[in-house]
């Protein structure tokens, strides 16, 4: 039994599964909405979580201790100033975890996990509406039977 065991070991050793979630939790903090398993989600979603409450202290020393964790240095700039600044009077609660539908390969549950205030991208204006539906590709029917066709060498001039 597991019982009042905290955290997922998600099949990974411990090294792993620790640089697994720092990837995440960059990745997260640069894109601002990642797509991963549902388990890896909910399991970043604490990560994520305190790396914007350490955001929000703005000192050297939670910089510090968020360098340990985000692998970029850009992730951390944005995360300082951005995230930071966005989510200063709010208590927690700043990801949101999307369920989607299972992975085609292996039949594994997507989530997407975001951050809660983030503006969709406008889309763009067109001249009408977009196709709907997939496009089909078109199968060629030819005469050969699949061989390509031999291309003479160019003859060698003799001077």
């Amino acid at each position: 039994m597991r019982h009042r065991h905290a955290g997922r070991k998600l099949g990974r050793t411990t090294a792993h599964r620790e640089m697994m979630m720092r990837n995440l939790v960059t990745s997260l903090l640069l894109y601002e909405k990642i797509i991963t398993t549902a388990a890896k989600a909910k399991e970043l979603r604490s990560l994520a979580e305190k790396m914007v409450t350490l955001a929000k202290r703005e000192d050297l020393s939670a910089r510090r201790q968020a360098a340990e964790v985000v692998n970029d240095d850009k992730a951390l700039q944005k995360l300082f100033d951005t995230l930071g600044a966005r989510y200063r009077d709010r208590n927690g609660g700043y990801t949101r975890i999307t369920k989607l539908d299972y992975r085609m390969g292996d039949g594994a549950p997507l989530a997407a996990i975001e951050f809660i205030g983030v503006e969709p991208a406008p889309e763009p204006k067109g001249e009408g509406p977009a196709k709907a539906g997939r496009r089909r590709r078109r199968r060629r029917r030819g005469k050969g039977g699949g061989a390509p066709a031999e291309v003479p060498a160019p003859a060698a001039s003799e001077a």
